[in-house]
């Protein structure tokens, strides 16, 4: 299925969420029993989270259940196995969601192979350059048939905004800040402003708002000038504390979601 599940994704539906989720946190085996959970609960897709020693463009709660999950011993090749252990139960999209040295260390055609083979959609790589994706890995991207989304930040020029629009076959990955995952509190103007101002850019792919979005209001805020909305952080802090962690997950969703 790969990037025609990601765009069917965004053909009729509102209000789209998306929940991130660390593999191996809060247990080693929890992703696949947990991300089914918050597919039943109503998240639309899921990006799953692979641990990284150096994680750039994640915050400290983000950075805190990686910590955890490589404590636990998550491995890739645990990941896939989730990975292919959760495709058997769901049929939303999965977007894998790590760095590029990852697949470098692992082989970057054979790591687009197992995705492929496990059952992720699509990749959201944020320390992958778009100039050198486009130079040397677009094509075999396009061979596997992945989605491959890029991030757009408030000091990104327009010009630059177009092109990762182009270069993107999934969707726009909105960030509501320049600072790391999990800061927000509120969305100040200026940031509602930005959103505006992307949306009225009228880009060819969906566009979804991430990083700082924590409580309904800020969701729907994002569902009313983008096509969805992931949270990430404030999940993750969701999980924290007892073990009722599937009980916490479906009551965060929920509450999200207004139900």
């Amino acid at each position: 299925m790969g990037k025609q599940r990601v765009n069917n994704i965004f053909k009729n539906n509102k209000d789209i969420l998306s929940i991130y989720l660390t593999a191996g946190y809060p247990y080693l085996d929890s992703m696949p029993e947990l991300a089914v959970t918050l597919v039943n609960s109503g998240a639309d897709f899921l990006e799953l989270g692979m641990p990284f020693s150096d994680p750039l463009a994640d915050g400290e709660t983000i950075q805190y259940s990686s910590s955890i999950a490589m404590k636990n011993g998550i491995t890739l090749e645990k990941y896939f196995d989730q990975v292919t252990l959760l495709r058997q139960k769901v049929e939303i999209p999965l977007i894998f969601m790590g760095y590029f040295n990852q697949l470098l260390r692992y082989g970057v055609e054979k790591f687009l192979e197992k995705c492929v083979k496990t059952g992720i959609d699509g990749m959201i790589i944020p320390d992958l350059p778009a100039g050198f994706y486009e130079q040397k890995y677009k094509m075999l991207f396009g061979k596997y048939d992945l989605s491959m989304s890029f991030l757009v930040t408030p000091t990104t020029a327009e010009s630059r905004i177009k092109y990762l629009d182009e270069l993107s076959t999934g969707f726009v990955y909105l960030v509501s800040s320049s600072s790391t995952t999990g800061k927000a509190d509120v969305f100040p103007k200026e940031q509602v402003e930005y959103f505006d101002r992307i949306k009225k850019l009228q880009l060819k792919n969906p566009v979804v708002i991430g990083f700082g979005i924590s409580d309904r209001n800020k969701f729907l805020i994002a569902n009313k000038y983008a096509d969805g909305a992931i949270i990430g952080s404030a999940f993750i802090k969701a999980l924290e504390s007892d073990g009722k962690y599937l009980l916490k997950a479906k009551n965060f969703v929920n509450k999200i979601l207004g139900k």
